[in-house]
């Protein structure tokens, strides 16, 4: 069974910065890809990084700039920095681990951003 474990949420002013971390039980190269999605309360979960087993990245256009996704294979984790946060960027952020036949999620960690 597939574990995902995030950690690093918190609660910090407008223009700071967070990094999150997800641990995976086993190897991450069993993933075709691994990312980041966030929800907002009232608000459908949506996208906000993604990086594949090849090393390619894909950012929502909100967090392009701000947010850095990076993978470490060693530890099978991969990370979330984040700059320059807003209070937009509020939300549970959640990480998740695709294969071709199911995808995995974490607990979730909150993030809040205050004004």
């Amino acid at each position: 069974q597939v574990q995902l474990v995030e950690s690093g949420g918190g609660l910090v002013q407008a223009g700071g910065s967070l990094r999150l971390s997800c641990a995976a039980s086993g190897s991450i190269f069993s993933f075709n890809a691994m990312g980041w999605y966030r929800q907002a309360p009232g608000k459908q979960r949506e996208l906000v990084a993604t990086i594949t087993n090849g090393g390619r990245l894909n950012y929502a256009d909100s967090v392009k700039g701000r947010f850095t996704i990076s993978r470490d294979n060693v530890k099978n984790t991969i990370y979330l920095q984040m700059n320059s946060l807003k209070p937009e960027d509020t939300a549970v952020y959640y990480c998740n681990a695709a294969r071709s036949w199911n995808d995995y999620w974490g607990q979730g960690t909150q993030v809040t951003v205050s004004s």
